[in-house]
């Protein structure tokens, strides 16, 4: 229904920046990472590790970038969980993710 292959939620939600069960379109890149704050009201920090290849010295080296998601009201998440995000439209400042997918606890 929402263009990716992910289970929808059990419980109902009158949100309309959800993209199950509101008119929230999604597009462009499907990352992972676990949740370190979850603060703010309907929003999630996300945190993701990645390696960076250094062509100069022609090793790898670890890097970690953290990105603010939208929390639909149906799908229930906490700190140290492992998420799947989506990438919509800008719904705030810092906004442009929308949590779609709880893997579990880390």
């Amino acid at each position: 229904m929402v263009g990716i292959d992910v289970p929808e939620p059990k419980s109902k939600c009158s949100d309309p920046n959800c993209p199950f069960h509101g008119n929230l379109p999604l597009r462009g890149q499907i990352l992972e990472g676990t949740v370190v704050s979850d603060k703010a009201e309907r929003t999630v920090t996300v945190e993701r590790s990645f390696y960076k290849f250094i062509r100069k010295y022609e090793r790898y080296e670890k890097r970690k970038s953290k990105i603010k998601a939208h929390k639909p009201d149906c799908i229930d998440v906490r700190v140290g969980d492992t998420v799947k995000i989506a990438e919509c439209r800008p719904l705030s400042k810092t906004k442009n993710f929308v949590v779609v997918e709880v893997k579990g606890e880390d």
